[in-house]
């Protein structure tokens, strides 16, 4: 039975690879890769030889790819993953690869390296004693409101991901969901132009009017609810008032009630009936 080393690569400034990351790719059979463009690159800056097989290991072809590794890793041959940047497995199809190895019994060994989040969270400001990664916003409206709607009342620092050309339009309705929190901007973490920029989302905003000045894959950093900011209801009228302003922003009905249930103590189940008998309102997904 071989192994699978799951290798966390530089986010950006080469230097930050490490030895072990080296000897690890060195010695594999094959390399499991995002981008196998990307990985080769990487294997000739470090010189690693012998040339590793690579095997192009994605969202679209996860399925089919990872059942030819692990056909491969029972039979005794050693694997490494890596993703472009970073340390994968993390919101990435890589965790896909992990359970199947878990599920054959086969061994999995982390070789840790540079991690976007952590690193962006190091430098934010923000309390680092609980954190939430909550990944990318989706693009689809509503279920991208869904994700606001969710966490807005944690009490943890939140941690997103976020392309250039989308920033404008999550500074803006993180502002509506959230209210004006603090906010760090993290930019080419590691690269020549590293930036953090600790301020308010409503000043973020103003900097980013639209997506013409964001340059370079960004890293939000948010500071969590404060305890005077989650929302309070006394009666159930009141709690059911929070429901309809979330509907009313385009959350699903049952999200909504799950959300408000959840903050408040009433019975989700209560809220979605007075949702129903209250406005029609009919949940598409029931």
């Amino acid at each position: 039975m071989g192994i699978l080393y799951v290798v966390g690569t530089p986010i950006g400034n080469l230097g930050d690879m490490t030895y072990r990351a080296v000897e690890t790719l060195e010695k594999v059979d094959f390399i499991c890769a995002e981008d196998t463009r990307v990985t080769m690159k990487l294997l000739n800056h470090f010189e690693i030889r012998p040339k590793k097989p690579l095997i192009c290991y994605q969202e679209h072809n996860a399925a089919h790819a990872g059942e030819q590794i692990i056909e491969r890793l029972i039979a005794g041959e050693n694997a490494a993953i890596v993703t472009d940047a970073g340390m994968p497995c993390i919101s990435d199809p890589g965790e896909k690869l992990v359970r199947l190895c878990a599920e054959n019994n086969i061994k999995v060994e982390v070789v840790p390296g540079p991690s976007a989040v952590i690193s962006a969270l190091a430098i934010s400001g923000l309390n680092t004693s609980r954190f939430r990664f909550e990944g990318f916003l989706s693009v689809n409206k509503r279920q991208r409101y869904d994700h606001l709607a969710q966490v807005k009342d944690a009490r943890e620092t939140l941690i997103f991901y976020e392309a250039p050309h989308k920033l404008h339009k999550t500074l803006r309705d993180m502002l509506e969901y959230f209210g004006d929190r603090k906010i760090s901007l993290c930019r080419e973490l590691t690269k020549l132009h590293e930036e953090a920029i600790r301020t308010t989302l409503s000043a973020a905003l103003e900097m980013y009017p639209d997506n013409k000045a964001a340059k370079g894959e960004f890293v939000l950093v948010i500071e969590g609810a404060a305890e005077e900011d989650i929302a309070e209801a006394e009666t159930i009228e009141q709690a059911f008032a929070q429901v309809q302003a979330l509907v009313q922003k385009g959350v699903r009905g049952t999200d909504a009630c799950r959300e408000i249930a959840r903050a408040t103590g009433f019975s989700k189940g209560e809220l979605y009936s007075m949702l129903v008998e209250n406005s029609n309102y009919s949940d598409p997904t029931i």
